[in-house]
């Protein structure tokens, strides 16, 4: 049941619990009580809003950033990435597969800016071997939403022989 509640508040986080309990046919008060134990274990960390940003005056450049380090003896990756959160610019770090241990988001007012954050900030800390910046020029989907042009045209995949 936990799941589902999870799920359902994923999606849409201003569902009323009236709402949810009736989705889920369970008590309104025993849902409340779920999601504050939910909230208490860290397990809902953040009610958030997904915002197309492109369709506002806001100025802003992101960029994914592949770093390569050298994990830190007793601490590993953990250390490293501590201090890359940390930065107010960093909105996002994930440990990863592959060619490059941390991916980094990164978010700033210009390219300038987000290349300077690298070259000035990132690059600079001790343990990161090597960097790979990627800036990020249209969002077409995130987190399961499609971004639309406004346009209200089938979205159904042509499918030819």
């Amino acid at each position: 049941m936990r799941e589902d509640i999870l799920e359902l508040l994923q999606s849409n986080s201003k569902l009323a619990p009236e709402k949810i309990a009736t989705m889920l046919d369970m008590d309104v008060n025993e849902l409340k009580k779920e999601i504050v134990q939910l909230e208490k274990e860290n397990i809902i960390v953040k009610y958030s809003t997904l915002i197309d940003w492109d369709k506002t005056d806001k100025e802003l450049v992101s960029a994914l950033i592949d770093v390569k380090v050298t994990p830190e003896r007793d601490f590993g990756f953990d250390s490293v990435a501590k201090r890359i959160y940390k930065f107010p610019e960093v909105s996002s770090v994930y440990l990863m597969s592959g060619g490059y241990d941390l991916s980094v988001k990164v978010e700033g007012r210009t390219m300038k800016e987000v290349a300077l954050f690298v070259a000035e900030k990132l690059a600079t800390i001790d343990h990161v071997q090597s960097t790979g910046t990627h800036f990020m020029l249209k969002t077409y989907k995130k987190d399961g939403v499609i971004f639309k042009e406004g346009s209200k045209a089938s979205e159904r995949l042509v499918v030819s022989p």
